[in-house]
C-alpha cells in the first residue's frame, strides 16, 4: 500500500479554550517495531482530551502531543515486530495520544477488532472508557456480582459504560445525574436507582435504598465535596475508585470513618501506564467484553459526531455536560 507523506490533524495551538484546536497538516508518524499504523476512521473524544488543551494534562515523554486518545480505523502497515495484526484489519484502539489525526500508531496490544455489528464510529467510542472502567471497577474496585455499586456522572461515556458492564456483571447499580431526562437514561441502561444530584442527596438516597448499609463499591470522577460524602455513603468494608477530580482534588475527611467501616481508597489515571499494564487490560476486555458487545449485551451510547475539522465544537459540546454518552469525530 502506498501512503501519503503528509495528514491533516488537529493540533492544540497555545493552552486555552476550544478555539486554540487548530487543523494543520503534519507528517504521517512513522510505526516502532511493535506498532501498529491506522488509517484513523473516527476518533473518540474525552474529558483528558479538553485537560491536555488546557493545558492540565501533558502527554508522556514519548507521545504524540496531538490530542485524541483512542479511535477506530484500518491497519494500513506494521512494525516488524507486530504479531497480532495485518494489513487490512479493522481494528479500535487506546492510544498514547495523536488520534485527531488521519493516521496514528500505537502497540500492537492495545488493540481491539472492531467488534461484529458496529460501526467504525460506534467501535471509536469503546477503548478509552471501556479500558477505564474495567481497570477501576474490576480490577481496583473488585466489585462482585450481587454488590452495590455506585457510578457518578451516570450519562458520561465513562458512566454508560460503567452502568452497562456492572449490571451485566451482575452487580445492583445506582448512578447519579444532573436531571430527569439524564436519570431515565441511567435507569434504560440497566440502573436499579437514578438519583438527580440537583434534588436529591445521593447519601441519604443509597442509604434508604440499602437499609441503611450502604454501597459497596463507588466510581467517582466528581472528587471535591464528594470525596467525604463517598465515605459516608460506603458500606462496611466498602472502595472508593477515583478517576477524575471535576470538582477538585483536595476535601477534608475524616479518617475515623475509613477506619471504622475498613474503606479501601484507590484510584488511576491510564495514559502514564505502562505498556504492559495496557496490554493486561486489552486481553481481559478481548476475552469477557467484546462477546459481551458482540452479542448485543453491551453496547456505546453514542451523544453526538463532528467532522475532524471541527473538534473545538466538539469540546465545547463535552464541556457544556449536556452530552449523554460518547462524542465522536468523523476523520476519514
Amino acid at each position: 500500500m502506498t501512503l501519503p507523506t503528509t495528514m491533516r490533524a488537529i493540533e492544540i495551538s497555545e493552552p486555552g479554550g476550544p478555539e486554540v484546536l487548530r487543523p494543520v497538516t503534519r507528517p504521517i508518524p512513522v510505526q516502532g517495531a511493535e506498532d501498529i499504523l491506522i488509517k484513523v476512521v473516527a476518533a473518540g473524544v474525552n474529558r483528558p482530551d479538553a485537560l491536555q488543551r488546557a493545558g492540565a494534562y501533558a502527554p508522556p515523554p514519548d507521545a504524540s502531543d496531538l490530542p485524541g486518545l483512542e479511535c477506530a480505523g484500518e491497519v494500513v502497515a506494521v512494525g516488524t515486530g507486530v504479531s497480532r495484526w495485518a494489513v487490512g484489519d479493522k481494528v479500535c484502539a487506546l492510544l498514547p495520544g495523536g488520534g485527531y489525526a488521519e493516521y496514528v500508531t500505537t502497540h500492537q496490544d492495545h488493540a481491539l477488532a472492531v467488534p461484529a455489528g458496529l460501526s467504525m464510529i460506534e467501535a471509536a467510542a469503546l477503548p478509552e472508557t471501556f479500558f477505564t472502567v474495567w481497570t477501576n471497577v474490576f480490577e481496583r474496585g473488585c466489585l462482585e456480582a450481587g454488590e452495590v455499586f455506585l457510578v457518578h456522572g451516570g450519562t458520561s461515556g465513562i458512566g454508560t459504560t460503567a452502568i452497562q458492564l456492572a449490571s451485566a456483571m451482575g452487580a445492583r447499580v445506582f448512578a447519579t445525574a444532573g436531571s430527569a431526562e439524564k436519570c431515565a437514561k441511567c435507569v434504560e441502561l440497566g440502573a436499579e436507582l437514578a438519583i438527580n444530584y440537583n434534588e436529591e442527596d445521593y447519601v441519604k438516597v443509597t442509604k434508604a435504598a440499602t437499609n441503611g448499609r450502604g454501597v459497596d463499591l463507588i466510581l467517582d470522577m466528581v472528587g471535591g465535596t464528594y470525596i467525604a460524602r463517598n465515605i459516608r455513603a460506603l458500606a462496611l468494608d466498602g472502595r472508593l475508585a477515583m478517576i477524575a477530580f471535576l470538582g477538585g482534588a483536595k476535601a477534608e475527611i475524616n479518617f475515623a470513618q475509613i477506619m471504622a467501616k475498613r474503606i479501601t481508597v484507590t484510584g488511576s489515571t491510564l495514559r502514564p501506564r505502562s505498556i504492559q499494564d495496557k496490554a493486561v487490560i486489552a486481553e481481559a476486555l478481548r476475552e469477557i467484553v467484546w462477546p459481551m458487545i458482540e452479542a448485543g449485551r453491551i453496547a456505546p451510547v453514542m451523544d453526538s459526531t463532528f467532522p475532524l475539522e471541527q473538534a473545538a465544537d466538539a469540546h465545547r459540546r463535552i464541556e457544556s455536560s449536556g452530552h449523554i454518552g460518547k462524542i465522536v469525530l468523523e476523520v476519514s
